[in-house]
Formats: structure tokens, C-alpha cells, sequence
């Protein structure tokens, strides 16, 4: 490319230089997260509208945690009856944090889920690279989907 061509297209040029920097700074950039929590909350009138013959979903049947980043489960009952998770019983009002500690798969009992079960999976931590790209346009993509 000529000098020429870069001046007659200096936005285009610019736009493109800042998006290759951005990309390769999300590749290349250690993860830090404000908390380790990944929550969930078991919204207030759950177990009503469960009676009531509503198949309300709440909580997904798969729950993906991060080692080092996302790596602590958070359930919030907000609902006014007890719920079960594990062997755990999480009264109303209260939070329940699970931390994991290896790469792993879960099955938990789960009465705030539909099925009855919650599967938890445990990753590890993205390498630099397209890995780290990926899980951080995958954590954008989930951002804006819940938002």
C-alpha cells in the first residue's frame, strides 16, 4: 500500500488498526473479573407458579464455570419456600456459594430446575490466543443476550 492510499483512507485504515489491536489485546490479556460468583437467582413466586401448573424455567440445565475466573456457583433464593440443591437446603432469603477448585462435571439434585437436575461444568481457563478470544466474545455474546 502505498503512503498515498493510506491518506486518502486514513478513517478506514484507522478503524481497521483499532479493531487488530482490540482483537489481539483480548487474545493476549490476563483475565481479571471483579468477582470469582457466578449467580443465579430463584426468583420470588417460583414455587407459585410451579403449583399453579406453569413450566417455568429459571435456572438452566447446564451451568458453565470457569477455573480462575468463574469458578464459584452463587444461588439466591428469593422465592419464600425452601429449595434443594446437593444435599444443600437453601432457606428463603439466603445465598448459597459453591467454589470449584478442579476441571470438572457436576450433577446436583435441583428443585428450583424443571428436571429436577443442574449439571455444572467446570473449564479451565483459556490459554492466550484464540482460546482467550473465544471465551471473551463468548462471555460478550451471553452479556448481551441476558441483558
Amino acid at each position: 500500500m502505498s503512503m498515498d492510499y493510506l491518506r486518502r483512507n486514513w478513517p478506514l485504515s484507522t478503524l481497521v488498526t483499532i479493531v487488530l489491536a482490540t482483537l489481539l489485546w483480548a487474545a493476549l490479556a490476563p483475565l481479571h473479573v471483579a468477582s470469582h460468583d457466578k449467580l443465579f437467582e430463584i426468583p420470588k413466586g417460583t414455587w407459585a407458579r410451579r403449583m399453579a401448573g406453569d413450566k417455568v424455567e429459571i435456572l438452566p440445565s447446564k451451568v458453565r464455570l470457569t477455573l480462575g475466573v468463574r469458578d464459584v456457583l452463587l444461588l439466591r433464593n428469593s422465592d419464600t419456600v425452601p429449595q434443594i440443591f446437593g444435599p444443600v437446603l437453601i432457606m428463603p432469603g439466603q445465598d448459597f456459594r459453591l467454589p470449584f477448585e478442579t476441571v470438572s462435571e457436576n450433577q446436583f439434585a435441583c428443585s428450583a430446575h424443571l428436571s429436577g437436575q443442574m449439571t455444572v461444568i467446570v473449564e479451565p481457563m483459556p490459554d492466550p490466543g484464540l482460546a482467550r478470544l473465544q471465551w471473551r466474545l463468548g462471555e460478550l455474546a451471553h452479556a448481551i443476550r441476558t441483558y
